[in-house]
């Protein structure tokens, strides 16, 4: 045992895409990697859908496993270690629900157990909790969907049980969300809201769609610090104007606080040009 100083450069991002079907999550989680790694060949994803991640194989040269049922969570566990040992950054699950609700997946498993459903619980839910341990352990950012229903409760109305809509509801067990760093909420506009969000990036309730940009504003998040410092030394180290100008373009987010420092050197590397002019 050892402690080490807490340092965000080491953060790798657990994120969910929750809605449903025909809401843009496969799409979207596309972007997402694409904007946190920045490179397709690095990004890969583990496909439940049939091969639907090949309907988008136009945005880049991403990396597809086709995962078929059973959906296990060993067979889950599999295809996260060999994305990983393929040297993948990002790995996005399209989707765990079948994890949990599909042919294989844990609902069905526990059903077809002979014996005490509550005990038999306490031999299947182990294996759930140990496919959750592997994408949080994993030193890949791992971009989940989860599919959504409509969720009802009964109400008492005039003393009558009347079912209304309280939400979307994700095909996962209870409590998932609580596990990711970022939970998105997509609806059938492909608009979307955070539902959790422990980086604080995402506050606004204001919906909105998913791009490469949002996966860039959470790579530097997660680089902290320690980005921070690095553009810093390149603004110091600018000769020109134009390349103050693209340092602001290349780091959009960071825009309120390096700005005052690209003014700063612009007016330095003003000032060396006139007296270069002044005394030649």
């Amino acid at each position: 045992m050892q402690l080490q100083k807490a340092e965000r450069k080491q953060a790798v991002i657990k994120l969910a895409l929750q809605g449903p079907s025909g809401s843009g999550k496969s799409f979207s989680s596309l972007l997402l990697a694409y904007g946190l790694i920045g490179n397709w060949n690095q990004i890969a994803v583990i496909d439940t859908e049939n091969n639907s991640s090949h309907l988008y194989s136009h945005l880049g040269n991403f990396n597809v496993l086709s995962l078929s049922e059973p959906f296990s969570p060993e067979r889950y566990i599999e295809a996260i270690e060999a994305c990983e040992k393929a040297g993948m950054r990002a790995i996005i699950i399209d989707s765990i629900s079948q994890e949990w609700e599909g042919n294989g997946g844990i609902i069905e498993t526990h059903g077809n157990m002979a014996g005490n459903s509550f005990t038999n619980w306490n031999k299947v839910t182990p294996r759930h909790n140990a496919f959750v341990q592997k994408m949080l352990q994993s030193p890949c950012h791992i971009i989940t969907t989860i599919r959504s229903k409509q969720d009802y409760v009964l109400t008492d109305k005039n003393g009558k049980l009347v079912p209304e809509k309280v939400g979307l509801k994700g095909v996962q067990r209870d409590g998932m969300d609580y596990e990711m760093t970022i939970v998105f909420d997509l609806d059938i506009k492909h608009q979307a809201t955070a539902s959790k969000d422990r980086t604080g990036l995402f506050s606004n309730p204001m919906p909105f769609m998913i791009s490469e940009q949002t996966g860039n504003k959470i790579r530097i998040w997660c680089q902290g610090e320690d980005l921070i410092k690095k553009v810093e030394s390149q603004i110091f180290d600018a000769q020109t104007v134009q390349e103050l100008k693209n340092i602001l373009v290349k780091y959009p987010t960071l825009r309120k606080d390096i700005e005052p420092l690209c003014v700063n050197r612009k007016a330095q590397i003003e000032g060396i040009v006139t007296d270069q002019v002044v005394n030649p």
